[in-house]
């Protein structure tokens, strides 16, 4: 509902009910078809998000605020459970289509993230789930858009439509305790007091929050209460707005709109919010609000001019059509991103194009409509749950049930046949055992591939413990340490260091290491490539290289196992895969010179062949064998390993007395055969996604790779 808190008569913010307004309805269908036409056809974020979050606030602030001034009982239990029931049909609708469209559409790979999201979507607490797997590098599919990303906003704001009210019977309970020795003391008063101090703190949250970790402050509540805050702040300036000359907030109403317009195309909307900047598009929005109705005299009795009156913004906002729209903007809203999703995932596209996105919109004006006229409409219609508040909930509580039984059915049976495949007998997958040259299968010719393409995003190397006691990491710099066995008495021990493709290989480390009596210790950082600091790194990365440094020159291990190499790849809209561009990592031989002069052996391993795409989607969509799930050894790695180079580079300097050796290590052939790279080696997926290996894959390279560390270090 649009209200109108412009007062005709008596002082500004008095108890007059507030009108229906028809622009508020238009302004949101701005704000959603925003949102569409960006996320379709131009890949960003529009800010139509914020007005939403702003438009709710000012809404419920209104109701409210109204209900205390006109004695009227505010009745928290049942706000809640009529908001949620104007809420939850819709959500119901989409959240069991998109169930059915995961189970038929989407990769296996996906299935874990939308269960977990489904649940987080149900229970209004989708932002949060965002914002820890925004910041986890190990999170599954990190890359790969999720049908259910767009319900953080709902999320936040069903939190806000718990809190906000809470805090507005706060504000009532205060008047009515002080009126009485503060009689010129309004309500309106102390909800601008509660308010301001809640925008004030939340904004400068939210800078800091946008300054030092962007990624978790987009999904974070605490960032944006400041764009509600501004909302419910809103209520109490329109009917002062209201006052101003018509041809000023004609003027306020088309400047508002051009700049909530403008916003996602001059700012980098997901780059910079939800700090400051974010005031562009709520401060647009509540300018349009705030200009309110041009087409009736101000307070002060002066009529407007014809001309004022076709000029203004809300003539534009109460058109029909548009009103119409942000009738059915909750639907669209809800709609658009999930068929978005869908549609790129089965056509395998980076964007949808002209005819795709049309049709993407259309197929999504048509569910909102038909979502909005034949479930949310009846269900509202509805008398019966809201007669008592006891039938309201059970109402409520089915339409979660609807959602919750297949979820939890369906995630029951994924995991029943997950743990299955798993109890597979070795022989069903022997994964590298395969490549030898006497190997012959004697497995069950029906064994499924493992891991499952559902289960990849679980394969992260995880083995040991945290380091503890003498290892246990002092230094800031450095975050993550795993310890396997005793150094203290191991015959020797191997240090690994560096990011989560060195990680990957203690699967294979940890079998040898315990066959030969052998202590290892990983000291890794995400997305850190070890090596000497160089401008190519981050700062961040040239600290970790630095901390890990001397933690391992403090602690002396037998060996220390990096990355040598780099491999890459070039991305556009069309992927190219380029295997001459594996390098040697930058200020590599700067990086291990502090190990070979303290007389520390270390190992230059060659990184992993990288794919241009996720691999267990390919393999889940078009089977192990297809040629499209593998590639020549030549477009992934470069044709002579850069290896080579750095060793002849530097014989010299390891040749020293007292120097460590250096060794190298090559473990592509265990992954390319025939000159080509394959997705499926004796039966067990080898990528978890496009660069990183299956742990249950590494494991069966243990024999191969205890070897040739042996041999590289002359063990």
């Amino acid at each position: 509902m649009a209200l109108d808190l412009n007062t005709r008569q008596g002082r500004p913010g008095a108890a007059s009910k507030p009108a229906y307004r028809p622009e508020v309805q238009g302004l949101r269908a701005f704000a959603v078809l925003m949102v569409v036409v960006y996320h379709v056809w131009l890949g960003r974020v529009s800010g139509g998000v914020d007005v939403f979050l702003l438009i709710s606030a000012f809404l419920l602030t209104a109701s409210f605020t109204h209900k205390v001034e006109s004695g009227k009982p505010l009745k928290l239990v049942s706000y809640w459970l009529q908001r949620f029931r104007g809420l939850l049909p819709a959500a119901v609708v989409v959240l069991l289509a998109i169930l059915a469209a995961t189970a038929s559409l989407l990769p296996r790979t996906r299935w874990h993230d939308v269960f977990t999201q489904t649940w987080s979507s149900l229970f209004y607490t989708q932002n949060w789930t965002l914002a820890r797997e925004s910041v986890d590098y190990y999170a599954a599919n990190h890359a790969t858009a999720s049908p259910l990303q767009h319900f953080w906003s709902l999320s936040i704001q069903g939190q806000v439509f718990i809190l906000w009210p809470l805090i507005l019977a706060a504000c009532a309970l205060a008047w009515r305790a002080l009126r009485g020795r503060f009689p010129r003391l309004g309500y309106r008063a102390l909800v601008g007091a509660a308010f301001g101090v809640v925008f004030a703190v939340s904004l400068a949250y939210s800078v800091h929050a946008t300054a030092t970790n962007q990624a978790y402050a987009y999904f974070d509540t605490r960032a944006r209460l400041w764009e509600f805050a501004l909302g419910s702040l809103l209520v109490l300036a329109v009917p002062y707005a209201a006052k101003l000359s018509v041809r000023i907030r004609v003027v306020l109403g088309w400047v508002g709109l051009a700049a909530m317009l403008s916003c996602g195309l001059i700012l980098q909307v997901q780059a910079q919010f939800p700090g400051y900047v974010a005031l562009w598009p709520t401060l647009a929005a509540a300018a349009i609000i705030a200009a309110g109705d041009t087409r009736t005299p101000a307070s002060d009795g002066g009529a407007p001019a014809d001309a004022d009156r076709r000029r203004g913004v809300d003539r534009l906002l109460a058109a029909k059509p548009l009103v119409a729209l942000g009738g059915i903007s909750y639907a669209l809203y809800l709609w658009h991103w999930p068929i978005l999703v869908i549609f790129l995932t089965v056509r395998e596209l980076h964007n949808p194009g002209i005819l795709g996105g049309l049709a993407v919109i259309g197929l999504s004006l048509a569910l909102a409509w038909a979502t909005t006229r034949v479930v949310e409409t009846p269900f509202h219609a509805w008398h019966w749950p809201t007669q008592r508040r006891r039938r309201l909930s059970l109402v409520l509580a089915v339409m979660v049930g609807i959602v919750a039984m297949p979820l939890s059915g369906w995630e029951s049976r994924v995991a029943a046949f997950e743990t299955a495949v798993k109890q597979q007998a070795p022989a069903d997958n022997p994964g590298a055992q395969a490549l030898a040259p006497d190997f012959e299968y004697d497995g069950d010719p029906a064994a499924v591939v493992r891991p499952l393409a559902s289960d990849a995003g679980a394969e992260w190397a995880n083995y040991g413990g945290d380091c503890t006691g003498d290892y246990q990491l002092t230094d800031p710099r450095t975050e993550f340490c795993q310890l396997g066995g005793d150094p203290a008495t191991a015959e020797k021990t191997v240090m690994v260091v560096g990011d989560s493709h060195a990680q990957h290989w203690t699967s294979a480390l940890s079998v040898a290491a315990e066959k030969n009596d052998w202590a290892w210790v990983l000291v890794t950082q995400p997305g850190c490539r070890f090596g000497g600091p160089t401008d190519e790194r981050s700062a961040e990365c040239n600290g970790f290289s630095e901390a890990a440094t001397q933690y391992a020159v403090d602690h002396r291990p037998d060996a220390v196992v990096t990355l040598g190499t780099l491999t890459a790849f070039t991305e556009g809209e069309d992927t190219e895969t380029r295997g001459d561009e594996e390098r040697i990592v930058p200020a590599y031989e700067e990086g291990i010179r502090p190990f070979l002069e303290a007389g520390i052996d270390v190992v230059a391993l060659r990184d992993t062949p990288r794919y241009p795409f996720n691999v267990p989607e390919c393999v889940d969509r078009k089977g192990a064998d297809s040629p499209e799930c593998s590639a020549p050894t030549e477009e992934i790695v470069a044709p002579v390993s850069p290896l080579e180079e750095l060793e002849r580079r530097m014989a010299p300097e390891t040749a020293r007395p007292g120097s460590g050796k250096l060794g190298f290590m090559d473990m592509t052939d265990q992954l390319c055969v025939d000159g080509t790279c394959r997705p499926v080696i004796g039966n067990v997926l080898a990528y978890m996604d496009g660069s990183h290996l299956t742990r249950t894959y590494v494991e069966t390279t243990a024999p191969v790779f205890e070897r040739r560390l042996k041999d590289s270090l002359g063990w």
